[in-house]
């Protein structure tokens, strides 16, 4: 996987991500130079635009802002979706019983899982299985926008 992506060849998954750091013995903060702040007694963690993970697909069309905390790495994972005109962010399968749920907050984004495939409207939401091939496609003719929720079992 390590050349895989030292190539850009592929892409790692925030799982992925969280466990290179893990291995490596950093924090995953370290690993993107970004850095969090409490903001008060509450202990209100903040992390700023700049330093909110993001990931692109190799083609450029793709990019998803890791929204969820690094300690619910294989639990739950949450992020920001943007995919331009034409773009497909395609997964293999998750591990068995993974589910996904991808709102739409844009027209335009289709989403295929297994043999199953929807078109989504703004505010819709699409939950399916992610143990399977899936994958979530701009078929608009703009940039579409939405989140994606991913709860593995």
């Amino acid at each position: 996987m390590l050349s895989q992506i030292e190539r850009g060849e592929a892409n790692p998954t925030f799982v992925v991500v969280w466990s290179l750091t893990q291995a490596l013995e950093i924090d995953f903060s370290e690993l993107i130079g970004g850095s969090s702040a409490a903001t008060g007694a509450n202990d209100i963690e903040v992390i700023s635009a700049e330093h909110t993970p993001e990931i692109r697909s190799a083609d450029g069309l793709c990019r998803l802002k890791i929204l969820s905390s690094p300690r619910l790495a294989g639990q739950s994972e949450w992020y920001s979706v943007e995919i331009e005109q034409g773009g497909k962010l395609a997964s293999e399968p998750h591990a068995p019983g993974t589910s996904e749920y991808f709102t739409a907050i844009t027209d335009g984004l289709g989403v295929e899982s297994g043999e199953s495939r929807v078109c989504l409207k703004a505010g819709e939401t699409a939950r399916y299985p992610a143990d399977v091939n899936h994958h979530i496609s701009n078929i608009g003719n703009r940039a579409a926008r939405g989140f994606l929720v991913v709860l593995y079992r």
